[in-house]
């Protein structure tokens, strides 16, 4: 009976919060200073959230220079925090050396409609993919090879912001006991809240039909997780 209780609980509040979209949001910089920019504020501006400064290089050339972090919102503004953009780092080109600038476009809600997906089994996560429409789940064991290969059987922000990168992906749902939500992958920051029902069970360190997620004794700080609510929350930033 427990378990009936459960799914329903689970199942409904994922139908409800089927409708979770932030759509991409582009808006100028109307001043930027210190490592910190303006735009005016929307109610589609979600503080946490993040996305990227474009610079225009000509009429039909522009790039990528910088990440945007949302830090807060008053008086009819939003103020962002200018991050390094490495997502596309490669060896071979150097990072642009251009500082965001008045003018500049500020796309937020960056590949919001893709995400990593953090859950404690097989059930929950058939549950949550298929409420979730119009989000794109990266499939976990993509996460778990890469954890299985580096030795991490404990994954860190920097695991996740990684696979996030590679994964063309711009959030992380997360699912724990009686709550889920969606977080920002580069800062953490949660960005919406559901409550689910009780977790029957759990997989460590999460879902993923990679078996053997093992650490190794000369590996400083890869043991294994012993709570799965406890670790996924500390790597939580609330607002």
């Amino acid at each position: 009976m427990k378990k009936i209780v459960t799914f329903l609980v689970i199942f409904i509040s994922s139908c409800f919060a089927a409708e979770f979209s932030m759509n991409e949001y582009n808006t100028p910089l109307i001043e930027a200073k210190d490592g910190y920019g303006t735009i005016i504020d929307s109610p589609d501006i979600v503080v946490g959230s993040s996305g990227i400064v474009m610079h225009n290089f000509g009429p039909s050339k522009r790039s990528i220079i910088a990440r945007a972090s949302v830090t807060e919102k008053s008086g009819g503004f939003a103020k962002v925090r200018f991050e390094v953009f490495d997502s596309l780092e490669q060896k071979a080109m150097p990072i642009p050396g251009i500082l965001p600038a008045r003018g500049d476009t500020i796309i937020l809600n960056y590949l919001y409609s893709r995400s990593l997906i953090v859950v404690p089994n097989k059930e929950i996560y058939n549950e949550i993919v298929s409420s979730f429409k119009n989000m794109e789940f990266i499939h976990p064991d993509i996460v778990g090879s890469y954890l299985s290969y580096e030795y991490k059987p404990n994954p860190s922000r920097n695991d996740f912001r990684k696979m996030c990168s590679q994964s063309a992906a711009g959030l992380i749902f997360i699912a724990m006991n009686n709550e889920a939500l969606f977080a920002d992958c580069q800062s953490f920051e949660v960005l919406k809240r559901f409550k689910s029902g009780s977790v029957s069970y759990y997989q460590l360190p999460f879902y993923t039909r990679v078996k053997d997620i093992d650490t190794v004794f000369w590996k400083f700080g890869s043991s294994k997780i012993s709570d799965f609510d406890r670790h996924y929350k500390s790597l939580l930033k609330d607002k």
